[in-house]
């Protein structure tokens, strides 16, 4: 997940704070997070931190990404236990609904041999998961995995959230370059832009208490 704003409150809301629409937001976020991921695999340019990991592990257990990604997801779930964080709703339709649209994406998506279309690709992909991003964060229905460990780690330690999610994805993409995952300048591009990105897209996307609206 991009760093995000300190001005936007994303902490958890009630689940009974305007549930329809935020189920919906959610859902919708998270399917678009998982799309995103599909044409970037497709665009075969390199990928996400987190990405270079899923392909490298689904090519040697030989599982589809989806369930790879499934599997990290709920790993790195185990390891909140010790850092006393808690899923919420979003926690667990992230693992579900990423893996589903991610490998519907690849199911769907045919591969590109022209190098411009690729870029083209990935520049599209990356503009659509930071949207997406801000789209199902905005929901303020519990962080994904990788965003709770993140956030849990920055608690426990005392580590600045820059510090601590850099940390992360260096050790991160470099055991997914080993593994062979796709590693280049689709990567370089996702790392400088996703930031930015998920912040402009969060300030119309995040829902916000009735409180927050009031002048």
């Amino acid at each position: 997940m991009a760093s995000l704003p300190a001005q936007v409150d994303l902490s958890p809301l009630p689940i009974r704070t305007r549930p329809a629409l935020r189920f919906a937001q959610l859902l919708g976020g998270l399917a678009a997070y998982g799309i995103s991921m599909g044409l970037m695999v497709r665009a075969e340019i390199g990928l996400s931190p987190w990405d270079a990991l899923h392909e490298g592990l689904s090519q040697r257990l030989n599982w589809s990404f989806g369930a790879v990604t499934a599997l990290t997801g709920v790993l790195v779930m185990l390891a909140w236990l010790p850092l006393r964080q808690r899923p919420g709703i979003g926690t667990v339709a992230n693992v579900v609904v990423i893996a589903f649209a991610v490998d519907f994406t690849l199911a769907m998506t045919p591969q590109l041999s022209s190098l411009p279309a690729r870029l083209a690709l990935m520049v599209f992909a990356i503009a659509l998961n930071g949207l997406a991003t801000a789209v199902y964060v905005g929901a303020r229905l519990g962080p994904g995995p990788r965003d709770g460990l993140m956030t849990g780690l920055h608690a426990r330690t005392g580590w600045s959230l820059r510090v601590v999610r850099t940390t992360i994805e260096v050790c991160v993409l470099a055991v997914g370059w080993v593994l062979g995952g796709t590693v280049g300048v689709g990567t370089v591009l996702y790392a400088t832009s996703i930031g930015p990105l998920t912040q402009l897209f969060l300030r119309f996307a995040v829902v916000r208490e009735k409180k927050d609206l009031c002048p």
